[in-house]
């Protein structure tokens, strides 16, 4: 995987509005044009998981190359350019008259014109970061038209375009591969595993039986064709990959549909999908088993809170949960399709062998009720929104970090288990703070040997911070400053030819922000990660030049750096 990180096991996913079930919705073919003068091999697709959101367009491939011509793929006009440092990077937006609106992101320049309207505007804002918006009569385009160059910015670790159409109504990206561009695919979906769950318990409070798949002739199954189940209620999950020609990379099929002895239970179909909701992918996915297993399982049933149960089609009342009976087998069979009707098979049976006692909770948290977790110095108020499914947990108190830590470390639950939002943790130290660091408390949360700390607010000897985790918890003092590293730095001068590169790192608060300025005024510095970089441009005058670059943190420490600059 090369452009972000994702299992080598795709979870396909879905996000559908259907008008009836098996139904295709029908989308203008030949209306948009590829954005790129090569052939689109694709590097991602539409409904692939990534972390924490589902992949909302395709990522087509530039040779591994920047700088292609990118082209408005119709007529409309540039309705918002948007530069973040990370996400998209630098997008561009096209509002067409047909009621859709196409997106290009990881750009690196735009066409002339706009490149120096939206460096004007950065230095007007004194702001590499830009969200601006177009009338319809500023920037009309053309189908055809150059527009940028692709790149590498934003989220993305190598050289793509991705690309995106949108209903310009709800905003909701639509599956690009549904609108008629000449990708060649006749590769069918391989799915590689099966889950099988408990359907009377929560999916965070059982040990999931998983089993490889193998083909056998034209479908695929289990090493065992029948698998014992100690419930007669169940459910499954799946994991697939799908592929097309000439490339490599792993890809999101479209559509699963499940039946057991015959009878369709139910299916999903990977279409639209909303920002508002994207988060959702953690509940229409077994996250917890994806942390312990490397591996997304799909998720053919809809957990107590996961507000996207409207994707999900159903033919029974039960939500597509098979009833089995002692000393019968029920035949189960899903197909499995990608966009171009591609299709593959997976066939097995389940057979009730005799109920298992379920372990027994003594505080359970239950999904879509507001609850809060408390022990003597922690409280953790979840809201109704934060819980996909009922979670049995408990605080226990661990040994101290360090001498200079000003708690124990507190396990929250179980951090394979996620959450939907941020929600406020409140930690009270155990130890006496001076009252000059205060306002540099943070709240730690660790998670193997990666620490991150977010700055807390006081009152009444509670120290709080919004969250979005279960796990190790501990409060401590953030004093140090930000450090600064200068890439191409001789001592402390610098020559401007070209671009001129920082790394700017934080220990615990996280960079919060840089100033750079030449001889006293702004200069507009871009963000990558941790490296922060200068293109050279006509704001940096020639010759000799002091460049100051200031970078504080979270919690207000502050580094200053002071170099010489020579521009030829």
């Amino acid at each position: 995987m090369i452009w972000h990180s994702k299992s080598s096991y795709t979870l396909f996913f879905l996000i559908l509005c259907f008008h009836s079930l098996g139904q295709k919705k029908s989308y203008p073919k030949n209306y948009f044009r590829n954005p790129l003068n090569i052939p689109i091999l694709l590097a991602g697709n539409f409904g692939e998981c990534r972390p924490g959101h589902f992949h909302s367009g395709i990522d087509i491939k530039t040779q591994g190359k920047e700088n292609l011509p990118v082209y408005a793929a119709a007529e409309g006009y540039i309705s918002r350019i948007k530069m973040d440092p990370g996400g998209f990077g630098h997008a561009l937006y096209i509002t067409h008259p047909n009621g859709y609106t196409s997106l290009y992101a990881h750009l690196n320049h735009f066409n002339p014109s706009l490149q120096k309207l939206v460096r004007q505007k950065q230095y007007a804002l004194k702001s590499w970061t830009l969200d601006i918006s177009f009338k319809p009569e500023e920037y009309p385009v053309k189908k055809g038209q150059f527009i940028a160059y692709s790149g590498n910015t934003g989220g993305s670790t190598a050289p793509h375009l991705h690309f995106e159409i949108r209903d310009t109504k709800t905003e909701h990206p639509l599956n690009p591969q549904l609108f008629g561009f000449d990708i060649h695919d006749k590769k069918a979906p391989i799915p590689s595993h099966i889950a099988i769950y408990d359907a009377l318990q929560s999916i965070y409070d059982q040990d999931v039986n998983t089993y490889k798949l193998i083909k056998k002739g034209a479908t695929y199954s289990t090493q065992k064709d029948t698998l014992y189940c100690y419930s007669n209620q169940m459910q499954l999950g799946i994991a697939v990959m799908d592929y097309m020609e000439a490339s490599q990379n792993t890809l999101s099929i479209y559509k699963a549909t499940w039946y057991a002895d015959q009878q369709e239970l139910g299916s999903i179909t990977l279409d639209d999908i909303g920002y508002d909701q994207t988060r959702y992918l953690n509940a229409c996915a077994d996250y917890k088993l994806k942390q312990e297993s490397s591996i997304w399982y799909n998720s053919l049933f809809v957990c107590p809170n996961n507000r996207l149960e409207h994707i999900y089609q159903f033919t029974t009342k039960d939500n597509g949960r098979i009833t089995l009976e002692q000393g019968k087998a029920k035949k189960i069979k899903i197909i499995l399709e990608d966009v171009y009707g591609n299709t593959s098979i997976v066939r097995f049976s389940l057979f009730y062998k005799e109920k298992k006692s379920n372990p027994i909770c003594t505080n359970y948290l239950y999904a879509a009720k507001a609850v809060t977790i408390e022990s003597s110095n922690l409280k953790f108020n979840l809201d109704s929104n934060a819980l996909y499914d009922h979670v049995c947990a408990q605080v226990n108190t661990l040994a101290r970090v360090d001498s200079t830590s000003l708690s124990p470390i507190y396990l929250v639950a179980n951090a394979n288990i996620p959450l939907h939002n941020y929600n406020p943790l409140h930690l009270k130290a155990d130890r006496a703070i001076p009252f000059s660091l205060i306002d540099k408390t943070v709240i730690v949360y660790q998670k193997g040997s990666k620490k991150v700390g977010k700055k807390s607010t006081y009152q009444e000897g509670w120290f709080s911070a919004a969250v979005r985790d279960f796990g190790t918890y501990y409060l401590a003092v953030d004093s140090i400053a930000p450090s600064i590293k200068a890439l191409q730095a001789k001592g402390n001068e610098l020559l401007a030819k070209n671009k001129i590169t920082f790394k700017i790192e934080d220990q615990l608060s996280g960079v919060q922000n840089v100033e750079a300025t030449v001889n006293g005024q702004w200069l507009c510095f871009e963000q990558h990660g941790s490296l922060w970089f200068y293109e050279v441009d006509q704001y940096c005058p020639k010759g000799k030049n002091i460049l100051k670059i200031k970078a504080s943190d979270a919690c207000g420490n502050e580094t200053i750096q002071n170099y010489t600059l020579y521009k030829p």
